[in-house]
């Protein structure tokens, strides 16, 4: 399991399927979002080769674009940020996978790496972002990202 330094707080509520490859989908994508997170706290625009080992080659691109809009900043994350509400739709022969999530950044900032400036989102910008992630099975059996489609709001708790 990747870590994630104390003051960064990513929970994942409610992340349980009693379908066994339901669960393997939850499991690879809460790694995922660990590694991409993990990325950025470390200053790594590549993603590192966690991001690598759960990302296929067109999302590992799409990753490190998303990494990239902290890091070309200076920006790390702290504080905390749940992710909720998580569905699973299977494929009829079980290879590839749809989920969707929610996370909610009221309390989840960025702080600039050299003066140290705190921000969360912008006045009047919805803390709750809903996610689309498309997967596929590799021949390894780990449930890899193959795109991500975000959305402020959409989610409520």
């Amino acid at each position: 399991m990747i870590t994630l330094p104390s003051n960064f707080q990513l929970t994942f509520e409610n992340w349980k399927s009693g379908d066994p490859v339901k669960q393997a989908v939850l499991n690879d994508a809460k790694e995922e979002l660990r590694a991409g997170y993990a990325a950025i706290i470390a200053n790594e625009p590549d993603g590192g080769t966690a991001l690598a080992f759960y990302d296929t080659n067109t999302a590992i691109m799409q990753s490190q674009q998303w990494i990239k809009t902290y890091t070309s900043k200076n920006l790390t994350v702290f504080g905390k940020l749940p992710a909720f509400d998580p569905k699973v739709i299977l494929s009829a022969d079980k290879k590839a996978a749809s989920l969707s999530y929610c996370t909610d950044e009221s309390k989840a900032y960025t702080r600039n790496r050299k003066t140290k400036e705190v921000l969360g989102n912008p006045a009047g910008t919805d803390p709750h972002v809903s996610y689309v992630v498309s997967l596929g099975k590799n021949t390894q059996g780990v449930w890899q990202n193959v795109s991500t489609k975000g959305e402020r709001g959409d989610c409520s708790r």
